[in-house]
């Protein structure tokens, strides 16, 4: 009896092999937008050359060359604080007392620096340590929006200027350390959830900080591109005459681009960039959007859902918000 070895079924597959049709209709669908881009070519290089697409272009590419190497920095340096500095460090160096942790968390932030996809974890495991709320919500706030490498890139994105330094320190120190005293006397421990061991745990310090690089360009790089071409758009598309009318509004310019830092959700080592672009607006109006940013936006306010809870960040976020305002008008009005 002749022994015939059966066929895989047409299903099956190696692992890692990837199915004939994906590649074929990938091929298919590269080919066809190569073709329409080739075909398309002329009125393409048409609507580049036109005076408004120059315009955004050189502003989108100006935001992106000053910015990139600031994010880059950021990003390395959070990385190495999140997975080489222990979270048992931070709770030995704050005192016991929530009342006198909080500032010296919120110092704490001008020192290390750490964007916001990274402090929101590094906030949790302080709190997972045992470290007051109070104080961990305290470095949450001021270390994206004070360290050296945001601080240095104000200085480089507003030449000549070294008030706009000073007042987006003071402001944003004001504000973390605000929210810090505020939790402490009215924050409830219902509103909490226990954050959840994060994924890097348990990985080599290799693949956890390598992980954490990947995690943070992608998220940080991605919303730096959005707010370039935010910023391009408003200087080349929007009508000059509308931008000027909400600029010369005190209250309307602070708060439009309070909610426009909410919305872009940019990387703090960049948004001084694209702040400064945004020249019609007052040094105050965008002085709110510095502090606004880094505390509460889109991606941030995810990020607490997601670490700490909705009835928390519900909570947190829009009192952040506010106080955020009020705070950079005040502080501007002296400074500015």
């Amino acid at each position: 009896m002749t022994l015939t070895k059966e066929a895989p079924p047409r299903g099956d597959r190696r692992d890692g092999d990837e199915p004939r049709g994906s590649r074929v209709d990938s091929s298919l669908v590269l080919i066809m937008l190569l073709l329409v881009v080739v075909a398309l070519q002329g009125p393409i290089r048409e609507a580049v050359s036109t005076p408004v697409m120059q315009s955004w272009m050189t502003v989108f590419v100006a935001v992106m060359v000053q910015a990139l190497p600031f994010l880059v920095l950021g990003v390395l340096l959070s990385a190495v604080i999140a997975v080489f500095v222990p979270a048992s460090f931070f709770a030995r160096a704050l005192p016991k007392r929530p009342a006198l942790a909080v500032p010296v968390a919120g110092m704490g932030g001008a020192v290390l620096p750490g964007c916001e996809c990274a402090s929101v974890p590094v906030a949790g495991a302080l709190v997972r340590r045992g470290v007051a709320p109070a104080a961990a919500f305290t470095f949450l706030l001021s270390a994206p929006a004070i360290n050296p490498i945001v601080l240095t890139a104000t200085a480089v994105a507003f030449p000549g200027k070294p008030e706009m330094v000073l007042a987006r320190f003071v402001a944003s120190l004001l504000v973390a350390c605000a929210m810090g005293w505020l939790w402490q006397r009215l924050g409830r421990a219902d509103w909490l959830r226990p954050p959840a061991r994060p994924e890097s745990e348990g990985l080599g310090k290799g693949a956890a900080f390598w992980g954490s690089v990947r995690h943070d360009v992608m998220h940080a790089g991605g919303f730096l591109v959005v707010g370039a071409m935010a910023a391009a758009t408003l200087k080349a598309v929007v009508p000059a005459s509308w931008l000027q009318a909400t600029a010369d509004n005190p209250v309307l310019a602070v708060l439009a681009l309070a909610v426009l830092a909410v919305l872009l959700s940019i990387c703090s080592e960049a948004d001084a960039f694209v702040a400064a672009s945004l020249s019609q607006f007052s040094l105050t109006a965008r002085l709110t959007f510095l502090v606004v940013g880094p505390m509460i936006d889109l991606k941030l306010f995810a990020m607490q859902v997601g670490t700490f809870g909705r009835g928390f960040a519900l909570r947190f976020a829009p009192v952040t918000f506010a106080l955020g305002v009020l705070v950079s008008v005040l502080v501007g009005a002296v400074l500015l």
